[in-house]
């Protein structure tokens, strides 16, 4: 499959992938509908079926010019189709910077940030890091993120919910710049959540109890990291 990646003259916005799936299913077209219409009606003549199920999952990014085209074609605005930044790229665009802008901000060679963004993996010190924040305007969770922390966090948290959070206050404080009571209060309160919606949905009775605590236990541990979040949000001026 040929897959067209779009010019980085002009950063891409981030592409919310699901919503182009919802909405295309909505209008009940198939890839190959969508791209005959992007073809046909906005002159772009590359895109393909495979193009735009690449897209949808997330293996290419629409240009400026194929997002404005995906839109007329699913009867949407391009602000339908764009979602909440995740990667330094999107995050760059989301500010309206060029890639030298960002690299000379955080002290990095103009290439060797280049790579990072499109190996998607940030390599820099913790100090160029607070400039990356800083310069992209990024929340603390953003910056777990885009420097690759997030699925290391993920994994911590699940262990301390399922077992002894008091065991992960100290590897969740040295994996993020928070105030270590902050942590503790954080892990406590997820524990005691994910027990407390795993001993209640199994009082409920035997048989298919059993099934519905494990549905709500792995619901919980996969969004794991956004309830991390939003409990520190709640409970601190992060």
């Amino acid at each position: 499959m040929r897959v067209h990646q779009p010019s980085d003259h002009q950063p891409t916005p981030p592409f919310d992938a699901p919503a182009a799936r919802k909405l295309r299913d909505a209008l009940g077209m198939g890839p190959e509908h969508v791209a005959y219409g992007m073809r046909t009606s906005f002159g772009l003549p590359h895109v393909t079926p495979d193009l735009v199920v690449a897209w949808e999952r997330r293996l290419a990014t629409p240009s400026h010019g194929e997002l404005t085209a995906l839109a007329g074609v699913l009867w949407c605005s391009p602000g339908d189709l764009i979602g909440a930044p995740r990667t330094l790229r999107e995050h760059r665009a989301a500010q309206g910077l060029a890639a030298e802008d960002v690299a000379r901000a955080v002290g990095l060679e103009l290439l060797a940030y280049v790579r990072m963004e499109e190996a998607d993996e940030w390599r820099g010190s913790e100090r160029q890091a607070s400039a990356l924040a800083e310069v992209l305007d990024l929340s603390l969770a953003d910056l777990v993120t885009v420097t690759g922390r997030e699925s290391k966090l993920a994994e911590m948290l699940r262990s301390a919910v399922t077992t002894r959070w008091q065991a992960y206050v100290r590897p969740v404080g040295k994996l993020l710049p928070m105030e270590r009571r902050l942590v503790g209060h954080t892990l406590r309160a997820l524990h005691a959540e994910y027990q407390g919606r795993m001993v209640a949905t199994l009082t409920w009775g035997a048989g298919a109890a059993a099934a519905d605590a494990d549905d709500a236990g792995r619901d919980f541990l996969d969004r794991i990291v956004d309830r991390f979040w939003w409990t520190v949000r709640r409970d601190s001026a992060y």
